[in-house]
């Protein structure tokens, strides 16, 4: 069952929706809450998989980023890794009061960006007991090196000065300046970003899984903000709580787990998915369903009445 929801981040409007189980089980429940994608809504990779959990047992909440989606905030797409670390923050406090939901047993999954994300809010949110990725990106690392790592530094600093400019534009009145995220044509985005920036495309811009509030442009002001985001630098906290991070053999964005993973302490999973690239676990069946399978005992296990406290 779905319910549509709405909480408080940082004075913000959240817009969230809630998934629990159908099933007549009495009682609290273990709940989890989902991050999504840079760019992405509630409606699509995190609802699924939200959905997909709360098919499971769990009661799990998907909900848009502040800045973006059905959320309050201006300017309208600002990408701000510190607003969204809040979210997922403010999340839990909401998941916290709900009467269904064991405040004591909930956890936290980040897919693609909120992969970075949710690893910050967890490492210091001691009500998060276990946390799991999906594609994890450092998105700030991504802006910096490109997905791949091999983008030459000047990228990052020409997009500096256009963020600076577009300050200074703002200081005068003359609007938020704002920059498109994605090609306008699949060939532009091929050409730009080869595989994965054709698969980025075909998600978000293709009747594939593309939703009219899902951000196709981010402010020039997110671009300062992202540039000294480091999501993985105080993975170490997370333990003694258990951390699982799922990836595909096939992400150009895999280094990135790889190296979390080896940053992270005792207990930790890194679970590969054969063959899946990194938005192929955005929604595609045959690397969704292994995913949830590896999640549903991961917070299962991480998540249970019978666990003791970290």
């Amino acid at each position: 069952m779905r319910t549509d929801v709405t909480f408080d981040s940082a004075g913000i409007p959240v817009a969230g929706h809630l998934f629990t189980p159908d099933d007549e089980q009495g009682g609290p429940r273990a709940a989890v809450v989902v991050g999504h994608p840079a760019s992405g809504v509630k409606e699509q990779a995190a609802g699924l998989y939200a959905r997909r959990l709360a098919e499971h047992g769990f009661v799990a909440l998907a909900f848009d980023a502040a800045h973006q989606g059905e959320s309050g905030g201006t300017p309208r797409g600002l990408e701000d890794p510190a607003q969204r670390v809040e979210d997922l923050k403010a999340a839990v406090s909401f998941l916290s009061t709900r009467a269904e939901v064991d405040a004591d047993r909930i956890g936290a999954l980040g897919i693609c960006a909120s992969g970075g994300y949710v690893v910050p809010a967890s490492a210091t949110d001691h009500r998060i007991k276990a946390v799991a990725t999906v594609s994890a990106v450092d998105v700030g690392r991504s802006y910096r090196e490109g997905p791949d790592g091999t983008q030459a530094p000047a990228v990052i600093q020409g997009l500096l000065d256009l963020a600076a400019q577009a300050r200074t534009s703002e200081a005068r009145g003359e609007g938020t300046g704002c920059f498109p995220i994605f090609p306008a044509t699949a060939e532009q985005a091929y050409e730009t970003g080869g595989r994965h920036g054709l698969e980025g495309f075909d998600y978000y811009c293709t009747d594939r899984a593309q939703h009219p509030r899902s951000a196709k442009e981010f402010t020039w002001s997110s671009i300062d903000r992202i540039a000294t985001f480091e999501a993985f630098r105080f993975i170490n906290l997370i333990a003694p709580r258990p951390l699982l991070m799922i990836v595909g053999t096939g992400a150009i964005t895999r280094h990135m787990t790889v190296d979390a993973h080896a940053e992270a302490q005792e207990p930790k999973q890194l679970h590969w998915i054969d063959g899946a690239s990194h938005v192929d676990l955005y929604d595609k069946a045959q690397y969704v369903e292994p995913a949830v399978e590896k999640l549903t005992e991961f917070f299962g296990s991480g998540l249970s009445p019978d666990k003791p406290a970290a």
